[in-house]
């Protein structure tokens, strides 16, 4: 099983490479991108909101969580 390293929607809808990481918004942690070019999120990647950092982190490591399909 390969694990995911880059946004796939980052790539698809804004053309960047960007490293996929733990953000956070009110709803929640979730797995996204960040375009420091921008000093903005660039985009939520994961389908689910995590209730902590950590639980969202072993998601990215362990390749557990859903991809969304668009922005």
């Amino acid at each position: 099983m390969s694990i995911q390293t880059t946004g796939h929607l980052a790539m698809t809808y804004c053309g960047k490479a960007l490293p996929l990481q733990i953000l956070q918004t009110r709803a929640g942690h979730y797995i996204g991108t960040f375009d420091d070019e921008a000093c903005a999120p660039c985009s939520r990647e994961s389908l689910e909101y995590f209730p902590t950092k950590e639980k969202a982190q072993q998601a990215l490591e362990t390749g557990s969580w859903t991809q969304k399909g668009t922005p």
